[in-house]
């Protein structure tokens, strides 16, 4: 059975771009969103996040009349569930999204149809979706019922990185975790409609470990290397030089420290790992604790320089004034999910008495978390204005200001960009 519709439930940065390659050759896409403004910005043409190339797509798309946004589930042939997953307080994966979106497409499901779960997920989520649907759709037959099942189920996870999300689409391999064998063929049929990269079929339990499992590693090596510069900054050492050095041997490869770990990904997913695995996830839980630490170290690292601006201007505290250089969880990108360095921002505006300014070129409000404490003002403004700096993002704005604008003395650098 070919797709001739396809419906995206979630229009983010992962579901919107998956939405747009699909309609860019020539199928018919319903994208579903419970954002108003989303789905309004997209019947436009236009698109509400940034992405490099992807608003050329999506205008091409809906001017062609192969994509189309609303707020409410329709019939299709394939659904792609691309909510969020975050963890609650207690760092429990909290999967009340996926509930949302299965329950919402259980009305218009019929046979034949496949539905595929790609939000990052605990072990077992799938499998959980899957009885959410048949307790809403009795008349169906889903996977757990036995090999004759008139429904697929398949859990394939992205793997891009933002800013470079519609090449990573269309080149990396996808592991692809069906329910039961045919359910992972299904689903491999569905990607290679765009997709130049390999389908790596497995089961669902797989396919969901290995998307935890990618992010924890990462997860582990930049803990790895944000331990060393705490160690370094002790030594009165360059972690940045030292990186460089040690990576220079055939076998090593450490990745690079920062102001913590951001974003939907590496600062989520190990804690699925943990919240199931309590015990045994000894390395996974410290490397999550080392990164979550990491903010409230540059915030003291920001009060050492304080202590030596106010020693050597004669200032006070409160007419001092500090600029942080970035909110995004990583360079060149408008994401502030999960953002350290939207954590460091506020962290320093709520204890500093003077005037805490934000440079961050990808967005163009202050964000709410930090509207009654910060100002967002421009590159130049901030390094005109401001006693201390904190660079949090090596975007490439920051990184191309000349050496000579930078006349402070008091540099709080956790990207190595001022070095």
């Amino acid at each position: 059975m070919s797709f001739e519709t396809i419906s995206v439930i979630g229009l983010g940065y992962i579901g919107l771009p998956t939405a747009a390659v699909f309609a860019s050759k020539g199928k018919n896409v319903i994208g579903v969103d419970i954002n108003v403004h989303a789905v309004e910005t997209i019947n436009r043409g236009d698109i509400h996040i940034v992405e490099p190339e992807l608003g050329d797509v999506v205008r091409e798309a809906v001017k062609a009349g192969h994509l189309r946004a609303t707020t409410q589930a329709e019939a299709a042939d394939a659904f792609l569930i691309a909510v969020p997953t975050p963890f609650m307080g207690d760092h429990q994966p909290d999967l009340s999204y996926v509930k949302a979106a299965a329950l919402s497409i259980a009305p218009v499901l019929k046979a034949g149809d496949l539905v595929i779960l790609e939000s990052t997920s605990p072990v077992g989520a799938t499998e959980q979706m899957a009885e959410w649907l048949a307790e809403a759709r009795h008349d169906l037959r889903f996977p757990q019922h036995g090999d004759d099942c008139n429904v697929h189920i398949a859990y394939c996870p992205e793997r891009v990185l933002p800013g470079k999300v519609m090449v990573e689409l269309l080149e990396n391999d996808r592991v692809i975790g069906g329910m039961t064998p045919a359910c992972s063929a299904r689903a491999s049929d569905l990607y290679r409609i765009f997709l130049r990269g390999e389908c790596v079929e497995t089961n669902a339990r797989t396919a969901e470990m290995c998307k935890l499992t990618e992010n924890s590693f990462r997860d582990v090596n930049i803990a790895f290397a944000n331990e060393l510069s705490l160690i370094c900054a002790e030594q009165g050492i360059n972690v940045w030089e030292l990186i460089a050095l040690a990576n220079r041997h055939p076998r090593v490869n450490i990745l690079q420290p920062g102001p913590g770990v951001g974003g939907h990904c590496i600062a989520v997913d190990p804690w699925f790992i943990v919240a199931q695995n309590p015990d045994l996830a000894r390395l996974i839980r410290v490397a999550r604790e080392v990164n979550d630490a990491k903010p409230a170290w540059v915030l003291d690292q920001v009060k050492q320089q304080l202590a030596e601006c106010l020693t050597a201007s004669g200032k006070r505290a409160n007419e001092v004034t500090i600029a942080c250089f970035g909110l995004a969880f990583k360079p060149n990108i408008d994401d502030l999910r999960e953002s350290p360095a939207m954590t460091v921002a506020h962290l320093i505006a709520e204890w500093h008495s003077g005037c805490t300014l934000v440079a961050e070129p990808h967005v163009s409000k202050i964000p709410t978390r930090l509207a009654d404490e910060a100002t967002l003002v421009s590159i130049e403004d901030a390094l005109q204005q401001a006693d201390i700096l904190v660079m949090l993002v090596d975007h490439a704005q920051f990184r191309a200001i000349p050496m000579s604008q930078i006349t402070q003395p008091w540099i709080v650098d956790t990207k190595g960009v001022w070095r």
